[in-house]
């Protein structure tokens, strides 16, 4: 404000919360700066109405409390144009003051960030007007501050504003189209956010495209990360406390060797170490994108749905021997790790969790470093060997789907072809793990796949094209000739990961992986699959003692579910009384002949039998093939 409307001898704008003066030093004259409303409705516009340069005080009022920050109290005012050049002040002189009219472009406004920050009280500092390692602004936004940034830290400091810089692409709606009010595709982020939260809102713009590229927001995607995320990350913690909390564990008991630990331990601890070398790198590489799919692939298919899933068991046993304890220890390990990595993308989340692991060693997941690469304990021949194990399941377990047999009907054999010593060793290794997981009695390994397996193979037009594109019509007629030998070694070269040289008249064409795709024809009574370098075979014929497993194995799922649903205590013994009629009673018997003691040792029951489903009373029903039985299940 200045007096009579005086030219301004200091202009004042606010930055980043802080008031910034700039010196013109064109003529003295009285001045206020007003950087708060508290000023204007306290003692400065008191003294204009007492002065009788208003007639009251607007603020007051409407009612306007400056030390209440609710949206509501500030929805009673309003200081832009043109309502606060109806305001004026009082000089000391007890002169009329009105508002300056002219005004600093207000890129200049932002690009003082770096000063502003910090105040005049910090002119001092080391701090005031320092290098930014990194800024971030909308693509559409940048060149008023990125240019302004630098001048002025040049001309006052003779230094740039910022070493790196990422320009933000545009959020688009879920069809690539620009959010626009008028075409009703806008979505409000208030509402985003109060539906799924902030941090899954966070985690899924920042995983879901690079921050250059522009983001189709899919509000569908954002519950799909709430729920595959940050849902099993959360029932993998709620798993970890419900047994931690009956088992006593003290996260501070001395640690169990790590050679001491079975190898699912040691694999977790590896992976997770190989984990944070790479998220720490792409962090400090500014990559938040890669960093943030790299925790998440790790939570949602290496902790979740493979380690936890495995070792399920070992949560359940009754004492605490060193099994359960470097369980215990291993998975509390890698939770913790997890929040101090994931903290920087979902801060609220990983606090929470954070802080329900560690109760009361540190005030925030926020003020303790990041988890530390150890190489000691990183085995990638481990980490190989289980990737193995891991894409073999989930090949077996598509080749279920496909012929529509659940993976609790147990299955003879599945053939592997391999022609790598190595990776046969490695798969012999793991061989147990994976007939465990896909439920088949069997698995045999073959370097010699004529007349057993066929396979077919297909040239990449797209990468080959860029490449040789004069020889593309005579690589697809090669590839119609190849010979299942030739085949197997393209195979064999991509498991080695090398190129497999491919002689043509015309000049050799090296193939890498992804320069052609090989696929396998199925056999009678058998369903195959292909993946890379690896071929699988699933007999899918179910013989009678097979039915009798499966029907045994389908039983135990009913069981437990009613023990849950009944809210049953995880140790409590159980007796089961089956009811069922027909054909359903007749393969429940027949399976309980066999099976009954294993049902019972999967359920904690001490008896299991069947019984005519005339009996069964209000025993709860549950679904069985087309059909329904009833199972009551009393606690001992």
């Amino acid at each position: 404000m200045v007096e009579g409307g005086l030219p301004v001898a200091e202009v004042t704008f606010r930055a980043k919360g802080a008031d910034l003066a700039i010196k013109l030093m064109k003529e003295a004259c009285p001045e206020i700066l007003c950087g708060a409303g508290t000023v204007l409705t306290t003692e400065q516009v008191d003294k204009a109405v007492a002065a009788g340069f208003m007639t009251e005080n607007p603020f007051a009022a409407k009612g306007f409390d400056p030390a209440d920050m609710s949206k509501e109290n500030y929805d009673k005012i309003d200081i832009h144009r043109p309502y606060v050049d109806n305001i004026f002040l009082v000089s000391e002189s007890g002169k009329k003051m009105v508002r300056e009219l002219d005004l600093i472009d207000v890129w200049f406004d932002s690009g003082a960030m770096p000063y502003a920050q910090e105040g005049l009280r910090n002119l001092d500092s080391d701090r005031f007007g320092i290098t930014a390692d990194f800024i971030a602004e909308g693509v559409d936004q940048t060149r008023g501050w990125f240019y302004t940034l630098h001048a002025i830290n040049t001309m006052v400091s003779d230094k740039c504003a910022f070493k790196r810089v990422i320009s933000n692409g545009l959020v688009l709606d879920k069809d690539g189209n620009k959010m626009s009010k008028r075409l009703g595709n806008a979505v409000d982020p208030f509402w985003a956010l109060d539906t799924y939260g902030a941090d899954a809102v966070r985690w899924y713009m920042l995983t879901n495209s690079q921050p250059w590229d522009n983001l189709r927001f899919d509000s569908n995607g954002v519950d799909e990360v709430r729920r595959k995320f940050f849902g099993t990350l959360y029932n993998t913690y709620s798993f970890f406390s419900l047994y931690a909390n009956i088992d006593g564990f003290d996260p501070a008991a001395e640690a169990v060797p790590m050679s001491e630990r079975p190898e699912i331990d040691r694999w977790v601890i590896s992976l997770l170490n190989t984990l944070v070398k790479d998220v720490v790198a792409a962090y400090e590489d500014y990559d938040i994108t890669t960093a943030g799919r790299l925790i998440q692939d790790f939570v949602c298919d290496h902790l979740s749905n493979w380690y936890v899933r495995l070792g399920r068991k070992r949560f359940w046993g009754g004492t605490m021997d060193t099994d359960k304890l470097s369980a215990y220890q291993t998975l509390y390990q890698v939770l913790v790790a997890v929040a101090k990595l994931a903290a920087p993308i979902a801060p609220f989340f990983m606090d929470r969790l954070y802080l329900d692991l560690v109760e009361g060693e540190s005030e925030s997941v926020h003020y303790v470093a990041m988890p530390e690469y150890n190489a000691e304990v990183v085995d990638k021949d481990l980490e190989e060997r289980m990737a193995l194990a891991q894409r073999a399941t989930s090949m077996v377990l598509a080749l279920r789907r496909k012929a529509e047999i659940n993976v609790r009907k147990p299955l003879s054999k599945i053939i592997i072809p391999v022609i790598d010593a190595h990776v046969k060793e490695q798969l012999e290794l793991v061989k147990t793990l994976i007939l465990n997981e896909v439920n088949v009695k069997e698995a045999e390994f073959i370097s010699d796949t004529a007349g057993l397996i066929t396979k077919k193979i297909k040239p990449n037009f797209k990468t080959l094209g860029k490449i040789y594109g004069k020889q593309m019509k005579e690589i697809a007629a090669a590839f119609g000739t190849l010979s299942q030998e030739v085949i197997s070694e393209i195979q064999a070269s991509e498991a080695a990961g090398t190129g497999y040289v491919l002689s043509l008249p015309s000049g050799d064409v090296t193939l890498n992986k992804g320069d052609y795709e090989i696929s396998s024809e199925d056999m009678p009574g058998w369903l195959v699959a292909t993946e890379g370098a690896m071929t699988i075979a699933l007999d899918v014929t179910i013989t009678e003692e097979l039915k009798q497993e499966g029907v045994a194995r389908e039983l135990i799922n009913r069981i437990q579910n009613l023990r849950k649903s009944s809210g049953f205590d995880v140790t409590d013994k159980i007796n089961v009384v089956i009811y069922a009629d027909g054909e359903y009673l007749a393969e429940i018997n027949a399976s309980l002949v066999n099976f009954a003691e294993y049902v019972g040792a999967q359920t904690l029951a001490l008896s299991v039998k069947a019984e005519d489903l005339a009996q069964a009373g209000e025993a709860p029903e549950v679904e069985w093939n087309e059909g329904a039985i009833r199972i009551a299940v009393s606690r001992m």
